[in-house]
């Protein structure tokens, strides 16, 4: 386990010579996490640790422009994504703090022209993506011709204002793109400026951040990284898209060192009240009590039980994460030049931890079959969101109906880690009532579990003749759907569509589970005991006839 590496190394550390000091094992330690945890798969990344005006620990690899073979560099700048909420959410706040507007104002009053809906809206609900209004970008209507345009505030509104609300403001929490425009168009209907203006002249140039801009393609912007996509395997450009579309939710670019700024200036007051951040910095709670998880505009965490407020930004070319721990006033900012998926939060937490002379250690323990049965049920979270624990082929694993499943890495009696993430399943009720709750606790806020059922099949796996086992190989015709194909390949059984491959292992004959999702297969024979098709059971059943 990388885990138990860690802990190791940690040990190792603590028997080296005296001349070696805390910073430079951290920075040993921080440079065998970045090797384990990022995959070398991005153009370029920045990593940019600090405390105040300290840098803790600097990273730079890759490239910054591939056609022009220019290395990477701190002071680079960067799309930001949705990290620009925050910076949106700051302005709200400080025209709050001028009296200029209520966080309870029904935005009707600064934008007549959205629909009532017959609900109170309230700037705060678009704030905390409570608001139940659509994200525009996940409509039918956003398509790649409309990313080419440029649209005016008003337009983009027009995207979305006549969809229904999703649910009742303050009932839910749903992240919303939607209502990020709508607050940069507020910000200009109470300013008259725009939103790209208000943000320079009131945020940017009186914090001195002179390396953060709105991302205009046409303005010629100092140090400006270029954005890739991968495809089949190979980076390519980034395909075009108007910055007008992410307009106050998430067009902003920035620098780690003017990161650093932006921080130093939050905690030291100088943009906003401290009790406004501290607002700013707490979880919402739902009308039925719920916390969300995030505030205004970040999502609130904490690191090894130390508050964390950080954000992620997901934008063509780009993979952004910014996290601050206020009480330490330290923070990460991991920038990356492609938009290629990568957990950044794992890797930001472990390093902020390490920071903070906490470093997240776990040892996997043993647990036999029946002690590991135990845990099964159908478990229910406080989102109602519904989650199976099964013991399949002597391993625990954890997944949604369907879904793709992760194995419960025992650490401790009735606590568990969730695959090499930073979860625990802690179990506090097990034995003792017929719920066995279990608390999860995260680098996000914890979130508790209901046994509803212990009605759980055990799925053991057996061994077949390899003659059968060849007899299953073959092409299968959904229909309609895809050609599912069975290959067999060091004696296991594979099931593939496209380039999505799966082990396939026997529990029965003719019975097999999907390793790593929650699906199963039964193949079908004829009465001369041919194999002529197969159901294929995940959430629904279908069928697929042996071509």
């Amino acid at each position: 386990m990388k885990l138990s590496f860690m802990a190791l190394l940690c040990l190792g550390f603590s028997i080296l010579s005296p001349s070696i000091s805390i910073a430079q094992q951290n920075v040993i330690l921080f440079d065998s996490i970045v090797k384990s945890e990022l995959p070398n798969n991005a153009p370029g990344t920045v990593i940019c640790l600090t405390k105040g005006n300290q840098i803790l620990y600097k990273n730079t690899s890759g490239k910054a422009n591939i056609e022009l073979d220019i290395d990477m560099g701190l002071d680079h700048v960067f799309r930001l994504g949705s990290i620009s909420k925050q910076f949106t959410a700051c302005a709200i706040l400080k025209l709050l703090e001028q009296g200029k507007l209520s966080l309870q104002d029904d935005i009707r009053k600064y934008i007549p022209e959205f629909p009532t809906k017959n609900k109170i809206i309230s700037i705060e609900a678009l704030l905390t993506h409570t608001a139940g209004i659509k994200n525009y970008t996940g409509l039918s209507s956003f398509t790649e011709e409309l990313k080419r345009k440029d649209l005016t505030p008003t337009a983009l509104i027009n995207l979305f204002k006549d969809e229904p609300l999703e649910y009742e403001p303050g009932t839910n929490y749903k992240y919303s793109n939607s209502g990020y425009v709508l607050l940069g168009n507020i910000i200009e209907k109470i300013t008259g400026q725009s939103y790209a203006t208000y943000i320079e002249e009131n945020i940017f140039k009186p914090l001195g951040m002179v390396h953060s801009y709105f991302d205009d393609p046409v303005k010629i912007i100092k140090g400006r990284v270029s954005g890739y996509s991968q495809r089949n395997g190979s980076y390519q450009n980034t395909n075009f898209l108007s910055m007008t579309l992410p307009y106050a939710a998430g067009s902003l670019a920035s620098t780690p060192r003017d990161i650093q700024i932006w921080y130093k200036a939050l905690s030291n007051g100088l943009l906003l009240k401290p009790e406004t951040i501290k607002k700013a910095f707490t979880s919402f709670k739902l009308t039925n009590g719920r916390l969300t998880g995030y505030g205004y505009g970040w999502e609130i965490g904490n690191v090894q039980g130390t508050l964390s407020v950080k954000h992620v930004g997901v934008i063509n070319g780009f993979y952004t994460y910014v996290a601050y721990l206020p009480e330490e006033q330290i923070a990460i900012s991991i920038f990356r030049n492609s938009d290629s998926p990568v957990d950044l939060d794992l890797l930001g937490s472990k390093m902020l931890a390490i920071s903070l002379g906490k470093p997240y250690t776990a040892h996997e323990v043993i647990l036999t079959a029946k002690q590991l049965a135990t845990y099964q049920g159908v478990y229910k979270l406080d989102n109602d969101t519904k989650y199976i624990i099964r013991l399949e082929d002597g391993c625990l694993m954890y997944y949604t109906l369907g879904g793709t499943k992760t194995r419960l890495i025992p650490i401790a009696k009735d606590q568990f880690t969730l695959g090499n993430s930073l979860i625990i399943l802690d179990f506090i009720g097990k034995g003792r009532s017929k719920e066995a709750n279990f608390i999860m606790k995260s680098t996000g806020i914890s979130v508790n579990g209901y046994r509803e059922n212990n009605e759980i099949t055990l799925y053991n796996s057996i061994k077949l003749p390899l003659k059968l086992l060849q007899e299953y190989v073959g092409s299968y015709q959904f229909n309609p759907g895809p050609v599912f194909k069975v290959t067999l390949e060091h004696n296991k059984l594979y099931g593939q569509v496209g380039h999505d491959k799966k082990e396939l292992v026997p529990f029965a004959k003719h019975k097999f589970f999907a390793r790593d999702l929650d699906a199963s297969l039964i193949f079908q024979i004829d009465s001369k005991n041919k194999i002529i098709g197969l159901n294929k059971i995940q959430n629904s059943e279908m069928k697929a006839h042996k071509l």
